[in-house]
């Protein structure tokens, strides 16, 4: 039988469309692990929120688009009195757990933070259950938003495995669009072919350049650009239930499609089947907010700080090793002209290591950068690639993300070479990150709630039982 012409009106889906809806309408998730990581991710990223929102540039965008603007009954946002219409409230959720480059993080052709749609996930939840309430009918239970939790990572995290959106110069969080449209709409009750007349018009949306992570142009777009999309995903699918159309095609068509006009001709495609594998192997930001492909040379550069906190004057050389996805993004030399580029630079966050043994949000602003010994030491470091570190990042048994420091003296001495191969919150230290984890959030929720709320938040985010919660009792609790 002759294939169908994809300008024709009968051509066929395009199969990365209905892979998507098929997901999330269809496959169950059979692994239990999966549901426990979906909790820790969903706890992990409220909190980077929540410290967030210790910042006024973060709060200066949250709220409703109208200063003043009410929505009662809409989406609420953890740690503010706000709510919203679901477009809204998904862009205030996914800007404040986003801000600091502090949630989880996924590493392939293509990079990413899975956890961004939780912005999406939960406003489109808490409206939907709050409506259903108002009419009669069950809220959506915290199984349900822990099922999307997982079905988002999958998706963002298959694509980002063979797909580079970084090579043709778009942002990762296209991805982010994507998932987010398909797991909003499911959860506001779209029907399979809803889901993929939403999922069309995210890819025909096409996505942001990157060009805001990156010198001339580094800025704060970086930190609401997830959040822009996740919302993006809610629209979208509000206007499928619309019964707005979609466009069968929208990868594949002949010279119009995303796979002519961005890709260079080649197809996007979903390189395994959608199960639970990326929320299972997702990578915690434990201890530093730090872009991921330097969190092993913060640590190398903790671990040598006691022995060259005393002697900085007389460092004569930093050598970096690291994989070639650092070298891309995060090898910066010259002035860094904000937080947003300081956080993204390997050398920087490597210097404040060596300097202060510990790395924090605040080493970001001006008042710390200011230190002349950042500098001093960024002007003495040579990064270099690893082969090997780049190799074994992208193997799929390991999925490693390796840095090494070592220090020359001017005396011709050297310290030790320090490799940290896998990063804690890695998947495998994930059992030796528990702890640290729960204390992370911990430490979050105290820095903007009073500690009686913190004992009542940390019992709810440990709590076994956690899926049989409704999801207005759960934004409830986070409300102040």
């Amino acid at each position: 039988m002759p294939t169908k012409d994809a300008d024709s009106p009968n051509a066929a889906i395009d199969s990365v469309l209905t892979a998507i809806a098929d997901y999330v309408t269809t496959t169950p998730i059979v692994h239990s692990e999966a549901y426990t990581m979906a909790h820790w991710v969903l706890m992990d990223a409220i909190g980077s929120g929540i410290l967030a929102l210790n910042y006024p540039e973060c709060r200066k965008l949250l709220g409703p688009v109208v200063p003043g603007a009410t929505f009662p009954g809409g989406s609420r946002v953890p740690g503010l009195p706000y709510e919203l219409d679901p477009v809204q409230g998904a862009f205030n959720i996914g800007c404040m757990n986003r801000w600091l480059d502090y949630n989880d993080t996924w590493l392939a052709q293509e990079w990413g933070h899975p956890s961004d749609n939780i912005g999406a996930i939960l406003a489109s939840a808490d409206w939907k259950s709050r409506d259903n309430l108002c009419n009669g009918r069950p809220p959506l239970s915290m199984h349900d938003v822990l099922t999307a939790i997982i079905q988002a990572h999958e998706i963002q995290g298959i694509l980002a495995l063979e797909n580079s959106l970084n090579r043709v110069g778009l942002d990762h969080v296209l991805f982010v669009k994507v998932a987010s449209t398909a797991v909003s709409a499911h959860l506001l009750g779209a029907t399979r072919d809803q889901i993929i007349h939403a999922l069309s018009n995210a890819w025909i949306d096409n996505g942001s350049l990157r060009t805001y992570r990156h010198a001339p142009n580094t800025g704060s777009r970086k930190s609401w650009a997830a959040a822009d999309a996740t919302s993006r995903g809610v629209r979208l699918s509000l206007m499928a239930l619309a019964d707005e159309m979609g466009y069968d095609t929208a990868l594949s068509a002949p010279h119009w499609g995303f796979n002519d006009v961005v890709m260079h001709s080649q197809p996007i495609r979903l390189s395994q089947p959608l199960g639970s594998y990326v929320i299972e192997h997702v990578l915690f930001k434990i201890s530093y907010p730090a872009e991921f492909h330097g969190q092993t040379a913060v640590e190398a550069a903790i671990q040598l700080h006691p022995s060259v906190a005393g002697r900085l004057d007389q460092i004569e050389q930093v050598v970096i090793e690291t994989q070639e996805s650092a070298m891309r993004i995060i090898n910066k030399t010259g002035p860094l002209l904000n937080a947003a580029d300081r956080d993204h630079c390997l050398q920087y966050m490597t210097a404040i290591g060596l300097i202060h043994g510990h790395l924090t949000a605040d080493h970001y602003l001006d008042e710390a950068a200011h230190d002349p010994r950042i500098d001093a030491l960024r002007e003495k470091m040579v990064v270099r690639e690893n082969l090997d570190f780049s190799r074994d990042y992208l193997d799929p048994d390991k999925r490693s993300i390796a840095n090494a420091v070592q220090i020359r003296f001017r005396d011709g001495s050297l310290s030790p070479n320090v490799v940290v191969e896998y990063p804690l919150g890695h998947h495998r230290r994930r059992r030796e990150a528990e702890g640290p984890l729960w204390a992370k959030l911990e430490s979050n929720l105290a820095s903007w709630y009073v500690p009686a709320k913190v004992t009542r938040l940390m019992a709810l985010a440990q709590d076994d039982g956690l899926e049989a919660w409704t999801v207005t009792e759960f934004m409830k609790a986070w409300m102040v």
